[in-house]
This record gives structure tokens, C-alpha cells and sequence, in this order.
């Protein structure tokens, strides 16, 4: 995986549902629902990617997985991944979803 700074680091399926785990954390989705999802996201990435996935791809992947189940997992991801700052950014986050079909 080539990580937003270019370094090159293993993927890693473990780390991958590690941090879907502290995203779904405390929510109503079972340890089944984050396997099968963590399952779902390794193999659309081994499917598409040969050598190396961009971590922006799987990161836009990720989010767009939790999007679906959950919105709180979502935006608890996408503060991490995306480095939110500052409150507003969580505002604009959430309001984002609301314009979801």
C-alpha cells in the first residue's frame, strides 16, 4: 500500500478491521457485518489492484462501505481518515449525508 506521504507499508487485513472495529465501535452492527465488510474491501482491492493500492483509494473505499451500513461509523472513519481539525469539519461531514439518496 503506498500511504499519503509515499510510503510503501504491507497491506494489512488485520489492521484494515481494526480500524473499522474502532468506527463501529458502541453501534448496532455485529462482529459479522465488520468481517463480511473487511472481506468485501479485500477482495475489491485484490481484485482491482495487482501490487500496490493507493491508501486514498482504500480509504475511499472504506468510507464508502461504512457510508452504507452505518453514518456514524462513516463520519467516526472519515474524521481520522480525512484529519478532521475542527468541529466544523464534523458539521460539514454530517451535513453531507443528509443530501444521501
Amino acid at each position: 500500500m503506498v500511504k499519503r506521504d509515499g510510503r510503501r507499508e504491507d497491506f494489512s487485513k488485520e489492521k484494515l478491521l481494526s480500524g473499522i472495529k474502532k468506527a463501529c465501535q458502541k453501534r448496532p452492527i455485529s462482529p459479522k457485518t465488520t468481517e463480511d465488510l473487511v472481506e468485501r474491501i479485500v477482495n475489491e482491492v485484490t481484485d482491482k489492484y495487482e501490487r500496490e493500492v493507493p491508501g486514498e483509494v482504500l480509504g475511499k473505499i472504506v468510507m464508502d462501505a461504512l457510508r452504507e451500513i452505518d453514518e456514524v461509523a462513516y463520519v467516526r472513519f472519515a474524521s481520522v481518515y480525512r484529519r478532521f481539525q475542527e468541529a466544523t469539519d464534523f458539521v460539514q461531514e454530517v451535513k453531507k449525508l443528509g443530501g444521501k439518496p
